[in-house]
């Protein structure tokens, strides 16, 4: 098999595709969640807590130099909590409704699973062996 067939199968599977999509809408739900998270959730948040905005929340471990002309010369080290806070944030969002869908998922999955079949009725073989064994019985 060449290699542009070999390559032509593995694509055409169900899998890859499957995992395609997902990946596409997993993007799509990535921007969705760090939208709700940084212009619904945050604002709130800091509105309870005094107004802080969370994106510009940071320490300054090192002030910034400036140059004798006013530019910088050296940029400010920092560490940028606010920006964290959003990540996690959006993390433990993105985790939650993951989470949800699948218990969802598995709820569903298990009622299928619980509806038991009906056994399936013995052959005809097998009933006529059990009457002749209890008649055998009888005897």
């Amino acid at each position: 098999m060449s290699f542009i067939n070999e390559f032509k199968n593995f694509i055409a599977k169900g899998n890859v595709i499957d995992l395609a999509v997902a990946v596409v809408i997993g993007g799509a739900f990535g921007q969705i969640v760090t939208s709700a998270v940084n212009d619904l959730l945050m604002p709130i948040i800091g509105a309870v807590i005094g107004g802080i905005d969370f994106t510009s929340f940071k320490i300054t471990l090192k002030e910034a130099m400036v140059a004798a002309d006013g530019s910088i010369a050296k940029p400010a080290v920092t560490m940028n909590i606010g920006n964290f806070i959003q990540v996690t944030v959006n993390f433990l969002l993105i985790a939650l409704f993951i989470f949800l869908m699948l218990k969802g998922l598995m709820k569903l999955k298990k009622q299928k699973e619980e509806a038991p079949a009906a056994p399936p009725a013995p052959s005809a073989e097998v009933t006529l062996l059990t009457e002749i064994r209890d008649l055998l019985k009888e005897k």
